[in-house]
């Protein structure tokens, strides 16, 4: 690892290593290749500098480009007019090829015909250009199609088992599944089986893409797919639909022999039932004006009671914006993520029985490759 920043991570990588990322990562949100990076203060520097971008590395003739522009703390402030100038490069360099000026800051909507994001950052008169190499946004593995309410983003699912350090060794219990997210993450997690598998990526449309070395790596990632081996994954709604989702998605990724899924209500979970020990890891209903919540605080202590009458050896995991929404558990909680969820901050925090301690806290990045 070269660079860690609220932004992401940066690294070096070959085109396999790169691919690898993309195929395997449960994390990151998509992957970056870095493709200039210098310093400009006026727009003909900043045009001079976008025509000399090896551009001809990630775009095909006749390609269709979207740009992303973000300036801070610079002289060129408006990010328009670099838009502008950095497509004017591209133009110029690949025949055929066509800029838009602007991108959204998610990704492009359904239907829409695929095109190149390209990611032009300014930061203290400094400019650095990026290519995407993932396409869509890493969290659309495919197989979830059928949505609940408020739904979690894979990756975000992901990291949250992570941080809890769920590896399959113990019971894993979701009371508000959803969709299913947490679970399917975590079986496709124990069953080694890559999240990247059923998808394409942008890098794979570039010139001089290597046809032979994306199916042996998708080859390779199915051979070291593990069997399950039996521990539970246990998905539970009061929402029959959402049920019925989780049932749908589990069986698209492949993994609905590893998950039940029960459709009842929080009161009825039974831990002991399951297991002597294990995790519930959950995303629960939150809302904001805390001090309102008088049902939701009693939703919170029910929880904790659920976790407590498990016995010592369960721990629950849960996602929430406001270190108020614990305090009805009557559990203990360290830190282990921080990050946002639909753009609203929020933190993962584990049970423990013991005293509490300093605990680092790994925050969900995005990643950025350099080959």
């Amino acid at each position: 690892m070269r660079e860690r920043s609220a932004a992401g991570v940066g690294f070096d990588a070959t085109a396999p290593q790169l691919l690898a990322v993309n195929l395997w990562s449960r994390m990151a949100s998509r992957v970056l290749v870095r493709l200039a990076h210098f310093e400009a203060r006026d727009f003909a520097t900043l045009e001079k500098q976008a025509a000399r971008v090896a551009w001809l590395r990630v775009l095909a003739p006749g390609a269709p480009v979207r740009l992303r522009v973000t300036c801070r703390k610079s002289r060129l402030y408006h990010s328009d007019a670099v838009a502008e100038r950095v497509a004017r490069g591209i133009e110029t360099a690949v025949r055929g090829a066509h800029a838009s000026g602007r991108a959204r800051d998610d990704d492009e909507d359904e239907g829409e015909a695929p095109a190149q994001l390209i990611v032009v950052r300014f930061d203290h008169d400094r400019c650095t250009i990026s290519a995407d190499s993932s396409g869509a946004l890493l969290h659309r593995r495919g197989w979830r199609q059928a949505i609940a309410k408020a739904p979690l983003r894979e990756t975000l699912a992901a990291s949250m088992l992570a941080a809890c350090e769920w590896n399959g060794d113990v019971p894993l219990v979701d009371p508000f599944c959803g969709s299913g997210t947490i679970g399917i993450e975590g079986a496709l997690r124990a069953r080694n089986i890559a999240p990247g598998i059923g998808r394409v990526f942008a890098m794979e449309q570039w010139p001089h893409a290597d046809v032979t070395l994306s199916r042996q790596l998708r080859d390779d990632a199915r051979a070291q797919e593990r069997p399950w081996e039996g521990v539970p994954i246990v998905l539970r709604d009061r929402d029959a639909g959402a049920c019925a989702a989780a049932v749908a998605n589990a069986e698209r990724a492949g993994v609905r022999d590893a998950c039940t899924i029960e459709h009842g209500s929080l009161s009825e979970t039974d831990l002991a039932a399951i297991g002597e020990r294990g995790l519930v890891l959950t995303n629960p209903p939150y809302g904001l004006r805390i001090s309102e919540g008088a049902d939701l605080r009693s939703l919170y202590a029910r929880l904790g009671d659920v976790v407590k009458a498990g016995g010592p050896g369960w721990q629950l995991g849960i996602l929430v914006p406001d270190q108020r929404l614990l305090s009805p558990t009557t559990l203990s909680f360290d830190p282990v993520l921080r990050t946002t969820n639909g753009g609203l901050p929020v933190t993962v925090e584990r049970s423990c029985t013991t005293k509490k301690t300093a605990t680092p806290v790994r925050r969900e990045n995005r990643h950025q490759a350099r080959k």
